[in-house]
């Protein structure tokens, strides 16, 4: 059995069973690959893929507890090979990130960029995406964190661990309606046209929630995972927008009125996710710290250590957690 054999099963999983996609990927002949599974199975006395002529079709039962190990091993390959680098040179290496455009866009500028001034020689790359999308990559080993909200149980493979609570407003152009109600209500919101994200991956979106408690329809007339895109349509009178409060920047959107909606809502929590059993280099244990100063590294590894999700939330029900802070000085009546 070689570490070879074990990457080539996990990544054609990973390619739906592509082999051809998968050789691409690893820059690497179809044949190598195909022969290296069979040598695989030979030696193990079981298919781990059933086929059809030449082609894969599925994943064998025992074919999938193999693979869920093959990962385990592959993870345990990549922490001894950072565990080396952190000796070698703990200020070189590099650091990828999966999240979404709220977090890219409005919170974790300055964290990154003291982080590079601190570290210029790691690299960083960072992919945007949905919670699902995110949760693939961190959890396929394509990034190192994942930074997302709601939605946790796509996390299943990962240690989350919460940064801060936030919650949303609406904005409205300032000469809408809306703007002359001092406490406005689910029952005022659903007079009128919303634009704002997707209601949820899971089905478990606060926003879509707070809604169905008071036996409400909202008329979601747009949705899109960017605020900025969000604010164009407000602008254009498309509906009124519910966003991240740290989406709206009182400076660039002057046009725009920001209301206060955390008494309409459950508040959210950003988490940051770690594969468990990852080798986390020193420069990853600040850049953690960085973005939520409560997550130092002792912390980081008492929860890394911890077994299941129950474990983790009944940890940080101890642990305070930070809460956004929406100025209001940014809302206008």
């Amino acid at each position: 059995m070689k570490l070879q054999q074990l990457r080539y099963i996990c990544e054609v999983a990973k390619h739906d069973l592509n082999v051809s996609a998968t050789a691409l990927s690893l820059y690497t002949s179809q044949p190598g690959i195909s022969k290296q599974i069979r040598l695989l199975e030979d030696e193990l006395g079981l298919e781990i893929f059933s086929r059809s002529g030449k082609h894969l079709t599925r994943i064998t039962p025992a074919g999938k507890e193999i693979i869920d190990i093959a990962k385990e091993v592959m993870i345990k390959v990549a922490s001894i090979k950072q565990l080396s680098r952190d000796h070698n040179d703990p200020h070189l290496g590099s650091l990828s990130i999966a999240t979404t455009h709220t977090q890219a866009r409005y919170i974790l500028p300055n964290v990154i960029k003291d982080f590079i001034a601190k570290y210029p020689a790691v690299s960083m790359n960072m992919v945007q995406g949905s919670p699902s999308h995110i949760s693939e990559e961190a959890a396929g080993g394509a990034v190192d964190f994942a930074i997302a909200y709601e939605d946790l149980e796509l996390f299943g493979d990962l240690a989350m661990m919460p940064c801060y609570h936030w919650n949303r407003c609406i904005l409205v152009p300032k000469d809408h309606p809306l703007t002359l109600i001092e406490k406005i209500s689910l029952s005022d919101l659903v007079e009128h046209p919303i634009v704002t994200y997707p209601f949820g991956f899971s089905g478990r979106s606060k926003r879509k929630q707070a809604f169905n408690d008071k036996n409400l329809n909202p008329q979601v007339v747009f949705t899109a995972t960017d605020a900025e895109v969000i604010k164009t349509y407000v602008r254009l009178g498309l509906g009124v927008g519910i966003v991240a409060h740290m989406a709206f920047e009182p400076t660039e959107d002057s046009d725009l009125v920001a209301i206060e909606a955390s008494h309409l809502f459950e508040a959210s929590v950003t988490s940051i996710g770690v594969r468990r059993g990852t080798y986390l280099r020193s420069y990853m244990y600040d850049f953690i710290e960085a973005f939520a100063p409560h997550l130092t590294r002792a912390v980081v590894q008492e929860v890394m250590m911890l077994s299941c999700k129950e474990a983790q939330s009944e940890y940080f029900n101890n642990l305070n957690v930070p809460t956004y802070t929406f100025s209001t000085e940014s809302i206008n009546h």
